[in-house]
């Protein structure tokens, strides 16, 4: 029997997939990687019967990176980023060993059917999928095809049956498109990056961003935000002046008239016109306009609209809204999320997804009454010739939702019934009035058939005062005419729905991509979100955008990107050839970073204006180990320390506290030590600032503390703290804190595992002796006698903290993050504590007794 196998982008889409096609008769398992599960059934396929296995990837399979060396900031001028550095196609998630998976479920299948996302995105992944599982799949007979593709938008039983009766081919030029703009991305946005990051973080010491990005889309973004704020900076108000003239008739309420000339920017011109009206102290109605007008009703629902509505109405951030997106289309709740089309197929059963929410309470009776009547033709959109509009495939509850995904499922539900309903009537009614010589008018609304506002309430027309009856002749009673100062006011911050707009505009990012990029500017502290989801930009991101301004405009204006998506959505349609668009664009981008790169003084005199200088930041703090004068530590990311007098900067561990280490000093370049710590519950360590940017030995890496340093005889090192190998992770080792006393504890130098042990102990020493058992090192703890915990009241013993009995109480295992302990006594797998290379050779398998520590962690 043959095999078919099936992928999926997501396990939980893989799942709703195989229950529908194999009728709820399907079988399932764990996949090796842990995260994938793997269903199967047997079916026809191709006219036969064959064994189906429907499983999934977790998004995309592999990413783009530069090969090792390339990606030393030190080591590699960012100027060669743009042509010398080769790239190299990793796995995304290591530990998803994701490639591997695919590798083990496909062994031995003849076909496979790719269930991706229908997205460029998606078409991508199915190449990287059949990259990894077309060497081991069985090679049928050349004219044979194996290679399938399902084209689907929704998780109902019509659409997925409907996609596997009608299996296509994965499409080559999008997937290229994708390729060519995640090596645009990495290498303009590398090269711009690692270049400013590097230049300003060396000079300014209160930047307050660990990292100075550049991003072909990022950057455009944030230029709108800043635009805006440039509006606001510079807008001088305007003193304006209008009339206000209130009239009445008989004991009707007083109608306040606006003043047809609308305003004055002359105070005396007003006053002359208001004296000029008071001459009559009666108001003429010179016309009576009732005109019937129509509010249209919206047009099928695409992303950009989906986003925008999120934001501005539901107070959700685009990233956070496509999320929950996301989770209720791979829940069968909606279709798919990611489209441009606002037009309905031909196809498309309407009246079928209408009758799913007849029992819903909170709109059954529109719904039912619709059904009744019949529904209306929907507005002619844009069909994009991508997907279906975003509409509800299921009827759903709050309870079943969540308060979030139940506010998105809801808009979505009432913008598809307003779509299928009548336009908003009403009448409009205008009068025109003469007061002296001057015209003035007022003007209502009276609904006349609510249509799709009634299910749609917030677009509704306003309840008004009926306007008085009156016809042309009739006269008012003037009331008051009086002259008004106000004046002119600023734009307002950009909300995010408003950039979403310009974007979308301009052609900056996708669908998918929009709530990427303006999450990055947030993320990046560019700018900040505040009340009303307004983006208002940071110092920071006013000095980014107009130091491109004043060096290369076009690195901010939406131009150039705009153009490069257009030629990216040629490789798409395959009008374009991949390799000259990418060749082109980094050509482009290279001699602007050239330029940039020669011009970088310019951004640096606005930089001057708004940060401190690094000499001028900081505290002091440890002592310099070329020049002994206090080097200073500035707490703005990254955390640092700079010594003023050598003009130096050196790199901390970053999130933690730094504080001087008993103003002990690095044998190897006599800097004062400083103690990193995660906080009371996590882990601590010294390190030696020097050593810790610049590595004294061979098989040591930038970043590492004193508990990885392998200096053969310091207190501080590896060697001489060093324990034994992690209960976790397979690198670490476990390395006793020294400052942790009286609550003595040991950590991992790689993952966030802690040992508590010898609690009250006067002292806790790392002896030079190892265990027979498991090869750690043994401990010398000194007790307190009046609280010691040891047999016969002895205070001191030498043993190994996971095999010696006397201490299988006095260990207790933790995770640095979790707030819950376990309590278990005895041996574990072990190796050598790292003193050296393979001190003791290779490590001893575990006796077994502390091994349920280990597996607890796995």
């Amino acid at each position: 029997m043959r095999t078919v196998l099936m992928v999926a982008e997501k396990p939980s889409l893989a799942q709703s997939i195989a229950k529908i096609l194999s009728k709820g008769n399907c079988t399932s398992r764990k996949g090796l990687n842990g995260a994938c599960s793997v269903y199967e059934y047997t079916g026809n396929f191709e006219g036969q019967t064959v064994r189906f296995k429907m499983t999934s990837v977790c998004g995309h399979v592999m990413s783009l990176d530069f090969i090792g060396k390339y990606n030393n900031w030190d080591k590699v001028d960012p100027a060669e980023l743009f042509s010398k550095a080769p790239t190299e196609k990793k796995e995304a998630n290591s530990k998803l060993n994701m490639v591997k998976f695919l590798q083990v479920e496909a062994r031995g299948c003849d076909y496979v059917v790719l269930w991706l996302d229908c997205d460029k995105e998606g078409e991508n992944i199915c190449f990287e999928v059949l990259d990894a599982i077309q060497p081991v799949m069985n090679k049928g007979c050349a004219r044979e095809r194996s290679i399938y593709r399902a084209k689907f938008s929704s998780i109902t039983d019509t659409d997925i049956w409907n996609a596997m009766n009608h299996l296509g081919e994965p499409n080559r030029n999008e997937a290229l498109s994708v390729d060519a703009r995640q090596e645009l991305d990495l290498r303009i946005g590398c090269a711009f990056t690692r270049f400013q990051t590097k230049y300003f973080q060396g000079k300014y010491g209160n930047l307050d961003s660990s990292l100075i990005s550049f991003g072909p889309c990022q950057t455009p973004t944030l230029g709108f935000c800043v635009e805006r704020h440039d509006k606001i900076q510079s807008f001088k108000p305007e003193t304006y002046w209008i009339i206000q003239a209130k009239v009445f008739k008989g004991k009707d309420s007083p109608l306040t008239l606006d003043w047809n000339r609308v305003r004055v920017f002359d105070r005396e011109v007003g006053q002359m016109f208001v004296n000029l009206a008071k001459t009559s102290r009666e108001a003429q109605v010179e016309s009576v306009t009732k005109k019937e007008k129509t509010k249209q009703r919206p047009q099928a629902l695409n992303t950009v609209e989906m986003l925008r509505v999120a934001s501005s109405a539901l107070g959700m951030g685009p990233q956070h809204a496509m999320q929950i997106a996301e989770r209720l289309y791979t829940q069968g709740y909606i279709s798919y999320p990611r489209t441009e089309t606002t037009h309905y197929p031909e196809n498309f059963d309407l009246k079928g997804t209408l009758k799913q929410q007849a029992n819903n309470p909170f709109w059954a009776e529109e719904v039912k009454a619709l059904l009744s009547t019949g529904l209306n033709r929907p507005r002619k959109g844009t069909d994009a010739g991508d997907h279906p509009p975003i509409t509800p495939m299921c009827a759903a509850s709050e309870g079943e939702l969540g308060s979030d995904g139940w506010r998105l499922y809801e808009y979505i539900t009432r913008h598809f019934i307003a779509t299928l309903t009548q336009d908003c009537k009403y009448l409009q009614t205008t009068i025109d009035f003469n007061i002296g010589k001057e015209a003035f008018s007022c003007s209502g609304k009276t609904l006349i058939s609510p249509g799709y506002t009634a299910v749609m309430p917030w677009q509704g027309i306003p309840l008004e005062e009926a306007m008085p009856d009156c016809e042309r002749g009739d006269s008012f009673t003037v009331d008051e005419i009086k002259l008004v100062e106000k004046q002119t006011s600023p734009p307002d911050y950009l909300t995010e729905a408003e950039l979403i707009t310009l974007m979308e505009k301009h052609g900056i990012g996708t669908d998918a991509s929009i709530p990427v990029h303006i999450n990055n500017i947030c993320q990046r502290n560019y700018v900040t979100v505040e009340n009303g989801r307004k983006l208002k930009p940071t110092n920071l991101g006013i000095v980014l955008v107009h130091g491109y301004y004043k060096i290369d405009a076009e690195l901010v204006l939406p131009t150039i990107r705009s153009a490069v998506e257009k030629q990216l959505n040629l490789i798409a349609l395959g009008r374009a050839n991949y390799q000259q668009v990418l060749q082109h664009a980094l050509d482009i981008f290279k001699r602007k970073f050239h330029y940039f790169v020669d011009s970088i003084t310019s951004m640096d005199e606005l930089m001057e204006v708004s940060f401190s200088p690094i000499a001028a930041t900081g505290k002091p703090l440890s002592r310099c180990g070329k020049c002994h004068r206090f080097m200073k530590c500035i707490q703005a990311k990254p955390s640092r320390l700079h010594c003023s007098h050598c003009d130096e900067t050196y790199s901390l561990p970053q999130n933690g506290a730094i504080k001087l280490y008993k103003e002990l000093r690095c044998p190897l370049d006599d800097f004062e030590l400083v103690l990193w710590t995660s906080g009371a519950r996590g882990k601590s360590y010294p390190l030696c600032p020097y050593c810790f940017s610049n590595p004294p030995f061979r098989d040591m890496k930038k970043g590492m503390g004193c508990n990885e340093c392998t200096h053969p005889s310091c207190q501080h090192s590896l060697n001489s703290l060093g324990i034994g190998q992690c209960v976790e992770c397979d690198s670490g080792v476990l390395v006793l804190d020294p400052t942790s006393g009286p609550k003595w504890r040991m950590a991992c130098n790689k993952c966030n595992v802690v040992v508590h042990f010898f609690e009250h102990a006067h002292k806790v020493l790392v002896a030079q002796e190892s265990c027979d058992n498991c090869d750690a090192s043994l401990v010398a703890v000194d007790f307190n006698k009046t609280r010691t915990p040891l047999p016969a009241g002895d205070t001191q013993h030498r043993g190994c903290v996971f095999c010696d009995p006397v201490f299988q109480d006095l260990v207790e295992l933790k995770h640095a993050t979790m707030r819950h302990s376990i309590h278990r006594g005895g041996g574990v797998r072990r190796g050598g504590r790292g003193r050296g290379k393979g001190r003791r050779g290779n490590p001893k398998k575990p006796k077994d007794k502390m091994a349920a520590l280990a597996a607890y962690f796995v």
